[in-house]
């Protein structure tokens, strides 16, 4: 079965890039533009896979990741792992990030086969 990965970016260049990356690696990918399009989209649609920006506006990827944890766990659904990911080095918000114990965290810019690789060892 074809594993689902919601992309939490609000930079277009990199949704888009991971986007295709994924879809061309046999994943479903969609689309989110910042935190809250990502709550609307994960209580409508099941996926195995948060790919999500650090630094976004109105949500950061934090309390993003913090508000899904929280409605995933309110709504008894099964919990889905993270990937947060970032270009500002902030040790604030590394440390924030690493408080959240996510699957993994890629400092931008990534090689793309490393990006694959973290993704085939969370979903396979």
């Amino acid at each position: 079965m074809e594993k689902k990965i919601l992309v939490i970016d609000d930079e277009e260049l990199v949704s888009k890039s991971l986007i295709k990356l994924l879809k061309n690696n046999g994943y479903f990918a969609a689309i989110a533009r910042g935190g809250q399009e990502a709550m609307d989209m994960v209580k409508k649609e099941d996926f195995d896979l948060l790919v999500c920006d650090v630094r976004m506006p109105e949500m950061d990827g934090v309390e993003t990741i913090r508000q899904i944890r929280a409605y995933l766990e309110k709504a008894k659904k099964k919990p889905v792992p993270e990937v947060l990911i970032t270009g500002y080095v902030d040790a604030d918000k590394y440390e924030k990030a690493m408080d959240l114990e996510v699957a993994d965290y890629l400092p931008k810019p990534f090689d793309n086969n490393e990006f694959l690789r973290v993704v085939q060892k969370i979903v396979g």
